[in-house]
């Protein structure tokens, strides 16, 4: 029996509308920030409205090139919860999560891989009128072919908990993991730009212990990848850095957005 996590911010973070959907999600990818990547194994990517991280966001997303979105039947989704205060890492009962663009089905096969781990429980609420999720599914949709994905929030856990879940859901070429985290927040915007540059030193040299509450919103996610990106040899290239006053913001209080990916 289907169970369908319905849209929390469509309207809101990015359009309702299919078509408007997609015309701003193919403007984000083909202007995005280019850097040479290897089949990324892992992206880290912002998810803020689309008028603010929407291109930051692109530029991981443009990184997966077409022989990398040909492998890619599995994503693994990582983001830390911003609506309801937990202990762990929650997953959802829900069989599909939908966007404007159509249904998603969850990977229950590889859901149940994790679900007896002490540090995993279901918490539907959690994930009720969260976005940091939701915002990056239609991205993938639009890049590609048919997909599964783990939806996983992140509450009180640690790097160690996060690298455990990971290792469980490691799998090959198939499978492709998403961290969802903005940077710094509501700094001006040349303290931001800082935070922002010394958060991106920690990630591209893989020491979460750099890394502060005031660095990233996902912090604990991303730390977890990092200690994965150690045991699995991944190197980090940095693809877009930029705030929210780069894109449709003030420059009085700033979030920071970062575009990573691991290869």
């Amino acid at each position: 029996m289907q169970t369908i996590k319905t849209p929390a911010v469509a309207g809101l973070f990015y359009p309702a509308d299919p078509a408007l959907l997609h015309q701003d999600i193919q403007h984000f990818l083909t202007s995005a920030h280019r850097a040479t990547t290897s089949h990324p194994k892992a992206l880290i990517a912002p998810h803020a409205g689309y008028v603010y991280s929407g291109p930051i966001a692109g530029s991981a997303y443009a990184s997966l090139d077409a022989t990398s979105r040909d492998k890619i039947n599995r994503v693994i989704i990582l983001a830390p919860a911003h609506r309801v205060a937990f202990r762990g890492i929650a997953y959802s009962s829900a069989t599909h999560f939908q966007t404007p663009l159509g249904l998603i089905p969850v990977n229950l096969s590889a859901l149940s891989l994790i679900t007896d781990l002490p540090m995993v429980t279901k918490n539907n609420e959690a994930f009720q009128d969260e976005h940091s999720i939701e915002v990056h599914l239609p991205f993938l949709q639009e890049i590609l072919d048919e997909f599964s994905i783990v939806p996983l929030l992140v509450g009180e856990a640690s790097a160690e908990q996060v690298a455990t879940v990971l290792e469980q859901l490691w799998g090959g070429s198939e499978t492709l993991v998403v961290i969802s985290s903005d940077l710094s927040h509501y700094l001006d915007y040349e303290s931001a730009r800082k935070m922002d540059q010394d958060t991106s030193q920690a990630i591209e040299t893989l020491q979460p212990g750099a890394l502060t509450y005031h660095s990233a919103c996902g912090r604990t996610p991303i730390s977890g990848l990092l200690l994965c990106a150690k045991r699995y040899g991944l190197n980090v290239n940095t693809l877009d850095l930029r705030n929210s006053g780069d894109t449709a913001g003030s420059h009085d209080r700033v979030v920071g957005y970062g575009a990573y990916a691991f290869s």
